[in-house]
């Protein structure tokens, strides 16, 4: 659950074709208690990966400027 009340959800989804199986990501942020819509999303792995880098690189860069942020009040 987030700080805004949704419900965020990352599950493998495999179509298993037999000619062809399809396995996907995917990412259902859910609606927010006062019932504004979620959205849903079926990643490939590829984009699955470059999402998850780009998550990663702005956590990163939270994470510096709370810490500049603290440093600041610190000082």
């Amino acid at each position: 659950m987030t700080t805004c009340g949704r419900q965020v959800a990352v599950k493998r989804l495999l179509l298993a074709l037999p000619e062809r199986p399809i396995t996907r990501v995917t990412l259902d942020v859910g609606p927010v208690v006062r019932g504004e819509p979620g959205l849903w999303a079926s990643l490939t792995v590829a984009e699955a990966r470059d999402l998850a880098r780009r998550l990663l690189a702005q956590a990163a860069l939270a994470d510096a400027g709370a810490s500049a942020e603290r440093s600041a009040v610190d000082n």
